[in-house]
C-alpha cells in the first residue's frame, strides 16, 4: 500500500492533530509546512491531504473536510494578532505574514466589519521590528505571535481570535484537514481522528518536547495548548466556518459558498 502523503503545520498548535502519525509509516508520510505552502502543496497535487488554512477551503468546492477534527478558537487564540503603538481605529497601514491566509482573510474581515478601517496591506517577512518601520502595525502568527515580548516595547496586542468571537459569538477555525475526495477512506479517517485523541490526551508532553531546552517556553506553550486552542470541529466550529465563508465571500476571497462537504 502506497502511504497517503500528509502536509501538516509546523507549528506548536497543530502538533496534537498528527501525534503518533510519525509511526504510522505504513499508512501515512507525512511532512512539515507553514500553512500557506500545506494549502500550496495540496492544491498542486504534490500532497494528498493537508491540514490548510481554512479559507482555502473555500476555494476549492472538489475539496472534502475529515469530519470533527480542525486547529480552532474560542475567544483568545494567542497565537494570531495585531501588534500596534497605535489604537485600532487610528491604523492606515498593516504589515501581513502570508505564512497563514485564514488570519489575513480574518483580519480583512474584522477590518471591514468588526474595527470599521481601510487600511492598506503591504506583505513582509514576519520580522516586528522591520515590520513596523514601513507600517503602523503588524500581524503575526503562530509560535512567533505567541512568544514576542511586546510590552516591554510599547506596544499592543490585539488578539484575532478574540475579536472574532466578540464581534460573532463563535468559534474561529483556524486549519482543517482537506483533500480531495478520493484521498481517504474510512479508516484513515478514524486514524486522523484517533491521532487528534492521542494528542490532546497528551497536550503537556507535546509542549515539554516542542521546547525542551527551555522550561519557560514550555510552560507558556503547555497554558496555551490547554488554555487557547480546541480541535474539535462540532456544530458551533461549523457554524463560525459558515460565518467567515459569508464575510470572506463579502470582500470576494472566496470563490464558493456550497455546504461543508465531509469524508
Amino acid at each position: 500500500m502506497t502511504p497517503i502523503r500528509v502536509g501538516a503545520v509546523s507549528y506548536l498548535n497543530a502538533r496534537p492533530l498528527v501525534y503518533g502519525l510519525e509511526r504510522q509509516t505504513e499508512r501515512f508520510s507525512l511532512r512539515f509546512d507553514v500553512p500557506s505552502k500545506c494549502a500550496s502543496l495540496l492544491h498542486e497535487g504534490a500532497i494528498d491531504v493537508g491540514l490548510i488554512p481554512s479559507i482555502e477551503y473555500w476555494n476549492r468546492p472538489d475539496y472534502r473536510v475529515v469530519p470533527d477534527v480542525a486547529v480552532t478558537s474560542m475567544g483568545p487564540v494567542a497565537s494570531v494578532a495585531l501588534f500596534s503603538s497605535r489604537p485600532t481605529t487610528a491604523i492606515r497601514s498593516i504589515a501581513i505574514d502570508n505564512s497563514s491566509r485564514a488570519a489575513v482573510a480574518l483580519l480583512r474581515v474584522l477590518c471591514a466589519q468588526w474595527f470599521d478601517i481601510g487600511p492598506k496591506f503591504v506583505t513582509l517577512p514576519p520580522d516586528l521590528a522591520s515590520m513596523l518601520k514601513r507600517c503602523d502595525a503588524a500581524l503575526l502568527i503562530g509560535d512567533t505571535a505567541l512568544l514576542t515580548e511586546y510590552e516591554s516595547e510599547g506596544l499592543d496586542k490585539v488578539d484575532l481570535g478574540e475579536e472574532w468571537t466578540a464581534m460573532t459569538s463563535l468559534p474561529f477555525v483556524w486549519a482543517l484537514w482537506a483533500g480531495r475526495a478520493n484521498a481517504l477512506g474510512a479508516d484513515d479517517v478514524k486514524a486522523l481522528q484517533a491521532a487528534r485523541d492521542a494528542g490532546v490526551s497528551a497536550l503537556d508532553a507535546i509542549a515539554n518536547d516542542y521546547y525542551p531546552n527551555d522550561e519557560d517556553k514550555a510552560e507558556r506553550a503547555r497554558d496555551y495548548l490547554h488554555a487557547n486552542v480546541r480541535y474539535e470541529l462540532d456544530e458551533q466550529a461549523r457554524n463560525g466556518l459558515r460565518k467567515f465563508r459569508d464575510g470572506a465571500s463579502d470582500l470576494r476571497l472566496v470563490r464558493h459558498r456550497d455546504a461543508i462537504k465531509l469524508y
